[in-house]
């Protein structure tokens, strides 16, 4: 069943972001809600005016932060309208997702009486609901109605949350789940998890007993709001935004909502009393202190125009109180550790407050997981994956189990005097890796059993640890994946591109030459690249060792060319943060094949540099290509586009963005499932491998010359002298410019790609001599943020 057009019910936040993520995918949506209440005789009769209410939440879109669409023209796939006047429309819609308020009965009457009638045969129908029963809700609709009705738990906001946790009843059609699932994880790019029809599904009642526990264990151990989520955060593998940050993001109202909704109907939980809600939160609720929304909830931010003041809610006063940014022995070690598994063993290890605060949390939220399959979720990985996808933890419960290993964490619940569940001390992991197989613990049958595999859903850790790893070091390996496609992967911290990747980046392009017909170059981190490792940079400069960063330089731009003119195609699969060099590995592969959610950009100038690993001349080719095949002589409108991407840095807001910016050209394409990314790279490989004819150096480039550099460079003067840039902002600008002109030559005179490598690598030393640019590189390295020095 193709699905083209999909009815959204209700235009709230939830709604309206809905409605924009099915338009990312190319969908049409009809986006429908109330009458507004208040309409004048005259209103009555405009069309406008009736519609109001969803088209006010269409407008509002453009405001959201961040943004609820990947590209601002997509959101005229959006048709509003109202429950009055276009409720009939929906005959033409082939999904129909209901997110109206957040209530049974309500829910129940607008289906009887608005929906049900005014759909087509075969549409499929879904609740948005957080936590309220199918059974309950579709109890006494039609039959016809109810094999092909579900539920869509999306997560908001849609567009970034992976997870939608997906709930059949006891007459959805097998069929129906099927075209749902595909439609969802490969279209829309989600993550499914099928939960059961128990209150507040997985991730939220997990979650919310996460939080829950961590207000109770707070009072018992004396802490703060502050200190909490100090400690309940990276150093546990859970987010930045820990407890409370979480809790402002999602809303006080939503979390009191969700923990009377369990304390109701969840009559035999063992645990059922610690969603019994604290007085504070009733006392938050009556001033209106709801978090993000309300601007005032656990945390308080307070800006003028020189400063940020935050400050977190004392629950003892109710007062504001300045962050007293404490440090905890055991979280400052943990914190030093990349891997989440370490993180939290070194946490667990301390013998400060802290670390016996965490392990409380942690030991009564790890028990009360394992306690709930079957109830919520048929097995863990269910339950693992509406965790790290749903709430951005970094391992899920049963995973974490496995990190601090079953038989410790046994162990110190019996120093604790806590009786053992039922079977808990015989299981030995809940996942192992058996031959070339992923296992999983099943707690029904008490035995392993093989983890269902999606083959587009390539995983290189366990690939490597199946025999796949060719060749690698602590920083980059070559892997095998198979019908003759190589891929390089990165696993440096954040991807930074060292000698080591550059060793293995040469190393990958001669093998895969000799003994593959495609490469691509791919990782699974959190990030595909952040760029070239600022610290050594930094330290380099110091030291005063100009030589060590030439030759470093020249092995850069050596990996870049090598991908460009290998004998074989290579392939870049980037995602998320795609910085600098990792920019410049896209720009001269073959092709693009890159998540939707891509954050790239050559963002050197910011640290006082320029793109010296091939993307500065990469972006002057693209610029004297484009205005060649527009047949115009002067190039000087597209090389400025070109040109003040890079002297601002400017970084695309989605994949889609990277195109209108020139990073990404024809024939690159855009996967929404991230987990499908290695796979659609691998296909594209395959491709271009058909009939791969290899890249020569391009030797005969008509510089665009002295008289394009003056005219870019009379307007970064009237920046700089309008303050809208600094003096030395308008300085890297201006040896950007040099290169991209081709240096001191008349217009039209021809140069090389060689030549333009070249001028990159001369004008990034000249820089790095700079006091200013060292100043800048280690500001950012101290905090993450640009100095406009």
């Amino acid at each position: 069943m193709l699905i083209k057009k999909v009815g959204i019910l209700g235009s709230g936040v939830m709604g309206s972001q809905l409605a924009a993520h099915f338009a990312n995918a190319g969908i049409d949506v009809l986006l429908l809600d109330i009458l507004p209440p208040d309409l004048t005789q005259e209103e009555k009769r405009i069309k406008s005016a009736r519609n109001r209410i969803a088209l006010k939440s269409l407008e509002n879109l453009e405001h959201i932060d961040p943004k609820p669409l990947y590209s601002d023209e997509f959101i005229s796939l959006i048709e509003v309208g109202n429950f009055e006047d276009d409720i009939e429309k929906l005959r033409q819609c082939d999904f129909i997702v209901e997110a109206i308020i957040e209530d049974l009965a309500v829910k129940r009457k607008f289906f009887k009486e608005k929906v049900i009638q005014n759909i087509g045969n075969d549409a499929i129908l879904s609740s948005n609901t957080s936590g309220l029963s199918i059974n309950k809700l579709i109890e006494d609709f039609p039959a016809d109605i109810k094999k092909r009705f579900l539920i869509t738990h999306f997560f908001n906001p849609p567009r970034y949350m992976h997870l939608v946790e997906v709930i059949t009843s006891d007459y959805t059609q097998n069929t129906i789940l099927d075209i749902i699932s595909l439609f969802l994880k490969d279209k829309l790019g989600k993550g499914i998890v099928h939960a059961k029809d128990s209150p507040n599904f997985i991730a939220n009642r997990i979650g919310l007993y996460v939080i829950l526990s961590a207000i109770k264990y707070m009072f018992r151990f004396g802490l703060t709001v502050e200190d909490v989520d100090r400690i309940l955060g990276q150093a546990v593998g859970f987010p930045k935004t820990a407890i409370f940050r979480l809790a402002d993001l999602v809303g006080i109202d939503t979390i009191i909502h969700v923990a009377r909704n369990s304390y109701e109907f969840l009559e035999n939980d063992e645990e059922r009393n610690i969603y019994k809600l604290p007085d504070f939160l009733s006392v938050m609720l009556s001033k209106n202190l709801l978090g993000n929304k309300t601007g005032k909830g656990f945390y308080k931010v307070e800006r003028t125009s020189f400063l940020t003041n935050i400050y977190y809610l004392d629950l003892e006063s109710m007062e504001y109180v300045d962050l007293k940014k404490r440090d905890f022995e055991s979280v400052g070690f943990a914190l030093k550790a990349p891997d989440p598994k370490d993180r939290i063993n070194i946490l667990l290890n301390g013998s400060d407050k802290a670390s016996k605060f965490a392990w409380n949390v942690l030991r009564d939220s790890l028990l009360y997981s394992f306690r709930r399959i079957p109830e919520i979720a048929s097995d863990v990985i269910s339950v693992d994956n509406a965790m790290r996808w749903g709430f951005g933890w970094e391992l899920g419960p049963f995973e974490i189990l496995d990190a601090i290993t079953v038989k410790k964490f046994t162990e110190k619940l019996k120093e604790d005097g806590i009786t053992l569940p039922y079977n808990l001390k015989d299981i030995e992991s809940f996942y192992k890796l058996h031959q070339d197989k992923e296992l999983f613990f099943d707690m029904q049958s008490l035995s392993y059993k093989e983890a269902s595999h999606d083959k587009k859903h390539i995983n290189l850790l366990i690939l490597k640890k199946n025999n796949r790893l060719i060749e690698g070091n602590s920083r980059a390996s070559l892997i095998d994946l198979s019908d003759g496609i190589f891929a390089l992967e990165f696993h440096s911290k954040l991807n930074t591109i060292g000698e080591d990747i550059l060793k293995m980046a040469k190393k990958s392009v001669l093998r895969a030459e000799n003994e593959a017909i495609g490469l691509i170059v791919a990782n699974q981190g959190k990030m595909f690249s952040a760029g070239a490792n600022l610290m050594l940079i930094s330290s380099l400069i110091a030291e005063g060792g100009f030589d060590e960063i030439d030759f470093a330089i020249k092995m850069f731009q050596e990996m870049t060319a090598g991908f460009k003119y290998a004998r074989i195609p290579v392939v870049s699969a980037p995602y998320n943060i795609t910085f600098g060099g990792g920019c410049e590995i896209c720009l001269n592969s073959d092709a693009v094949v890159s998540h939707a959610e891509t954050y790239m950009g050559l963002v050197e100038t910011s640290i006082g540099l320029l793109p010296a690993g091939g993307g500065t001349k990469e972006m002057t080719l693209r610029a004297v290509s484009n205005a060649q095949n527009l047949n115009v002589s002067d190039v000087t409108p597209v090389l400025s586009k070109y040109f003040e991407n890079i002297a601002k840095s400017v970084v695309s807001k989605s994949a889609w963005e990277a195109f209108k910016l020139g990073y990404m050209k024809e024939g690159d394409c855009i996967v929404m499932n991230i987990d499908n990314l290695i796979y659609d790279a691998k296909l594209k490989a395959l491709s271009l491998a058909q009939n791969y004819r290899p890249l020569k150096p391009l030797k005969a480039i008509p510089a665009p010359g002295r008289d394009v550099f003056a005219s870019i460079s009379n307007a970064i003067w009237s920046m700089k002298e309008g303050n809208f840039i600094s003096e030395y902002d308008a300085f890297v600008a201006q040896r950007v410019l040099y290169v991209m002109t081709g240096g001191d030559v008349s217009s039209f005179t021809l140069i090389s790609e060689k030549y333009l490598l070249e001028l990159e690598r001369q004008e990034f030393l000249k820089l790095c001599s700079e006091k200013k640019t060292h100043e800048r590189i280690n500001y950012m390295l101290k905090t993450g943020k640009p100095l406009r020095n």
